[in-house]
Formats: C-alpha cells, sequence, structure tokens
C-alpha cells in the first residue's frame, strides 16, 4: 500500500482536489447533496468569504501517490479567541473542520496534522468539526442519516462518529434540528397566544422588503447578535460575512418568508426562512452547467418545495425571560407557516439547529409539537 502523504493545500489544484473528494466519497450515499462547487470554492477562498477578515485557515489533502484520501481543515477565528470561556471558545482554543477521510488511518493521520498546525499557532484546545464558521456547518452528523439535509445544513459517513472518539475526542454541544409537519394547525394553545398578539396594538409583525436588502439585514444582524450573545458558540457576525452571505442567499429571500416583529415601533425579534434549495440541486452534481442553471433560474422565479427551513430566529435579550418572547415567536412562526403552505406548496418545517440546552428554543419545538429529525455533536479535547 503507498505511503499516505499528508500536505498543505497551495495551489488552485490542490483547492479543486480538496473540493472534489467528497464527489467520490459519497456517489453511493442516496442522501448526500452534492455542493455546487463554485460555492464549495468560494467557502475556503479567503477573497470570497467574509468570515477569513477575522479568521485564518490551513487546508490539508491526503494522498497515496496521485490518489486524494482524505481532507481536513485547521483554523483560528480571532473572534472567537475573545469570547468568555465558558461559552464554548476562548483564548487558546482553535478548531478543525472540512473532514473526509476513506480510512480511519488516513484521518488520524489528518487530524494530527490538523492538531500540530493548530499547536504551532499557540493554541491549546480543539473543537471539531466546524466548518469552518459555527455559521455555517457546525458539528458531525449523528443521528437522522436516513435522509438528506436541507440548505446550509451538512451530511457525513456514519463510521466518523467513531473514528472521532477513538482520537480521545469527547463531546462538548449537541444541536439537534427538528421537523413537523406545516399542513396542520397548531395546538390550541399555541393558537390562543397568537390571537392575544394579533389583539395587541402594540405589537407589529411585519415581512421584510427585499428592495431594502441592506437596511433589512443590519436590523436582523443587530436583533441578533444582540439575542445570541449568550449562547454557547457564540461569536458575532460581521459586515464582511453577512454582505458575502446576502449575495449567496439574496436569490432565495421572499419577503413573506422573513418577518421582523416591532414592539411599540422598535424592531425587537427576527425569524428567516428559507426554502431548502437543496431539493433543486441535489440532482445537479455540483455543477450549473450545461443545463442546471436553467433548472435554478427556473425554480427561483416561483419555488414549489416540500420543506422550509427556518436557520435563525432571535428576540432581542431584554424580552427573552417574558411570555412576551414566545408570544412573538409563535406569531412570527404562524404567520411563515400560512404562506410557505399557501404560496409555496411546502408540507414539511425544519428547524434548526438548536443547541441542546437553549430552553427556550427547545420549549417553543416542544409545543408546536415538532420532532427532533437529525443531531449533530461538536468534540472537543486538548491539544
Amino acid at each position: 500500500m503507498p505511503t499516505v502523504t499528508i500536505n498543505p493545500v497551495t495551489t488552485k489544484g490542490d483547492r479543486k482536489a480538496f473540493v472534489d473528494l467528497p464527489f467520490r466519497l459519497y456517489r453511493s450515499d442516496p442522501h448526500w447533496v452534492p455542493p455546487l462547487k463554485g460555492e464549495a470554492l468560494g467557502l475556503i477562498t479567503p477573497e470570497k468569504n467574509g468570515w477569513f477578515s477575522h479568521a485564518k485557515a490551513q487546508l490539508f489533502l491526503a494522498r497515496e501517490g496521485d490518489r486524494v484520501v482524505g481532507r481536513i481543515s485547521a483554523h483560528i477565528d480571532t473572534l472567537a479567541l475573545t469570547m468568555p470561556r465558558e461559552q464554548g471558545f476562548g483564548p487558546g482554543v482553535g478548531q478543525w473542520g472540512l473532514m473526509e477521510a476513506e480510512r480511519e488511518d488516513v484521518f488520524v493521520s489528518l487530524l494530527a496534522r490538523a492538531e500540530r498546525w493548530l499547536r504551532d499557532q499557540g493554541m491549546t484546545r480543539a473543537l471539531g468539526p466546524i466548518s469552518m464558521s459555527i455559521w455555517e456547518e457546525p458539528g458531525l452528523l449523528v443521528h437522522g442519516f436516513d435522509h438528506p439535509p436541507t440548505i446550509m445544513m451538512g451530511h457525513a459517513r456514519p463510521e466518523y462518529r467513531a473514528w472521532i472518539e477513538r482520537a480521545a475526542y469527547a463531546p462538548v454541544k449537541q444541536l439537534r434540528t427538528y421537523e413537523l409537519d406545516i399542513t396542520k394547525d397548531f395546538p390550541k394553545i399555541v393558537q390562543r397566544i397568537i390571537r392575544s398578539g394579533e389583539a395587541n396594538p402594540r405589537i407589529r409583525i411585519r415581512h421584510t422588503d427585499k428592495t431594502k436588502f441592506d437596511e433589512e439585514a443590519a436590523i436582523i444582524l443587530a436583533i441578533l447578535n444582540d439575542a445570541w450573545r449568550d449562547n454557547w458558540g457564540f461569536v458575532p457576525l460581521t459586515e464582511p460575512e453577512i454582505r458575502d452571505v446576502g449575495v449567496k442567499l439574496k436569490p432565495i429571500v421572499f419577503d413573506d418568508l422573513i418577518r421582523i416583529a416591532e414592539l411599540d415601533g422598535k424592531p425587537v425579534a427576527f425569524m428567516i426562512t428559507l426554502p431548502d434549495l437543496n431539493e433543486a440541486t441535489k440532482d445537479l452534481n455540483g455543477s450549473l452547467f450545461p443545463f442546471g442553471w436553467i433548472k435554478i433560474l427556473s425554480w427561483l422565479r416561483k419555488p414549489k418545495v416540500r420543506t422550509m427551513r427556518v436557520p435563525l430566529m432571535g428576540v432581542i435579550k431584554d424580552l427573552q425571560t417574558s411570555r412576551l418572547a414566545n408570544q412573538l415567536a409563535f406569531m412570527m412562526i404562524e404567520r411563515i407557516r400560512r404562506a410557505a403552505v399557501d404560496h409555496y406548496g411546502a408540507t414539511r418545517g425544519e428547524i434548526g439547529w438548536i443547541l441542546e440546552d437553549n430552553r427556550g428554543m427547545l420549549s417553543i419545538a416542544t409545543t408546536i409539537e415538532s420532532n427532533v429529525n437529525k443531531v449533530y455533536v461538536i468534540y472537543g479535547r486538548q491539544l
């Protein structure tokens, strides 16, 4: 058997090989959704990913002769280093992610190389997999292999869990997604809460205005960074990240699927819902050419989807311990549920990810009778 060599990614060809590897490893997995290769390259290209404005990364490829057999990223988020230790990151905490390998021995070699790079950068602890920002695809899938991930959620080979745990990594945090049938009305208690809110003249639930995209994004960013600031794993989103994410997501942003709640005229909560683009791209094998772009353009004009995903929602910190927080959440969820069913033909909703100890969001997910459909785990160890 040829010797496994681990080398840094330095060339355009290396980056292409890095992106191409999962297409071979998952070609027989019916539930893997091939990413669009242009977006996958953008993720690892500093000039195209605003996250690099406060982070650095080194990618590695494992080869046996000329054959690529594995990959991994090692990265440091300088904003994460400034976060309180009790929130997961903090001084000395680096990360790894984008891990794929044919065999366990290849994975072990890649992980050792990534850890060495982190130690050389002064890191004393590693968390992973996080690919690459906590806001992108954090955690390893450990439950829910029997159906495809929705937009901006990860997939993995089932054997990876054992490989990571045998490498002396312990679970640090569990992230869950919840699914529900959105064609059904919510329980009567939720309906009563919603009616009460609709009768309150202080509350206004409005949809966003895509013609004012930057203004609306600034409002949502301000609420998000306030609402999530005490959560485990929180790193504030920056303007360069929002700009680049906006370019990527703007085509699938629809006014009636994003709601902002106002109290006495002040924005205090938001909920973002995205149609599951994965349903349209799954059969494109990562490429928009020669005919994939026609399919996507047609889909974007009037998307019809089975699933809607809620990747983000938040209520300002000052309201989070009040009854009003849940009321605003239920009101936004109901408005979006109706639009998703009536305007897009959706039948299924997915909420998440949600931290395993986020009691407020877990309560909302339980009250609307949703069920866990996928579980992701972030692991850690001292270096």
